[in-house]
C-alpha cells in the first residue's frame, strides 16, 4: 500500500488543465514599449498577512530592477483598481528633434489652446483635446525634446501619449515613453 497520495492531497498531473497561479490585477497595463516607473497591482491572498511581512516575502522574490514602494491592505468591497484610474503622468523623450525649442513651446501653447483635436485611432474618431489634462515641455537639448503629460483615463477614451506626439507633429524620430504615474481617484 501506501503508493497512492496522501488523503486529501492530490498532484497536478492527476487533473490535466489544472495551472494555479498568483491572482493579480494591474490598474493599467502599458502598451508595448512603454516603461512604468509607479505602476499600482492588486494581489489577493489565500490567507490572511499583514503589509509589512508581505513586503518582504515578496521582495524576497522580484526580479532584479524591480522594487516595492508602498503596499497596503485594501478592503475587499473596495472597487477594482482598473475602475479608480482617471489619469496617467508620463514623460516622453523625443530623440533626432531637428524643432528649435521656441518652435516646440509654441506648438504646445497652440495644442493647449485648441477646443478640438480631432484624432483617429483604431477607425474611429475622437477628440484628443479633452484628453490632454497637462502638457509641457520639460527640456530641450541638442538634438532630444522632453515633454511631461498628464492624460486622462475615462471608460471609453483614453489618452495616448504617442497620440499627442503625432498632435505636435514631433513623430518620426526615436521616441522613449515611460509612465510616472498612474492616478486613482
Amino acid at each position: 500500500m501506501g503508493t497512492g497520495p496522501a488523503p486529501g492531497r492530490y498532484p497536478a498531473r492527476l487533473f490535466p488543465g489544472f495551472n494555479p497561479r498568483p491572482k493579480l490585477q494591474l490598474a493599467a497595463a502599458l502598451p508595448l514599449g512603454y516603461v512604468g516607473e509607479a505602476e499600482l497591482l492588486d494581489i489577493w491572498l489565500e490567507e490572511p498577512l499583514t503589509a509589512e511581512p508581505f513586503a518582504r516575502r515578496l521582495a524576497g522574490v522580484l526580479p532584479d530592477g524591480l522594487g516595492i514602494s508602498q503596499v497596503a491592505e485594501v478592503p475587499a468591497d473596495e472597487p477594482s483598481l482598473p475602475a479608480q484610474v482617471v489619469a496617467g503622468k508620463y514623460r516622453v523623450t523625443l530623440e533626432e528633434v531637428a524643432e528649435p525649442a521656441e518652435r516646440i513651446e509654441e506648438r504646445v501653447t497652440q495644442l493647449l489652446a485648441a477646443e478640438a483635436l480631432p484624432a483617429e485611432r483604431r477607425g474611429k474618431s475622437y477628440d484628443l483635446r479633452p484628453l490632454i489634462e497637462d502638457l509641457e515641455l520639460e527640456r530641450v537639448g541638442g538634438d532630444h525634446v522632453v515633454l511631461g503629460m498628464r492624460l486622462a483615463a475615462r471608460p471609453g477614451a483614453t489618452g495616448r501619449p504617442s497620440a499627442v506626439v503625432a498632435a505636435l507633429e514631433l513623430e518620426g524620430g526615436f521616441a522613449r515613453y515611460c509612465r510616472r504615474q498612474v492616478v486613482v481617484a
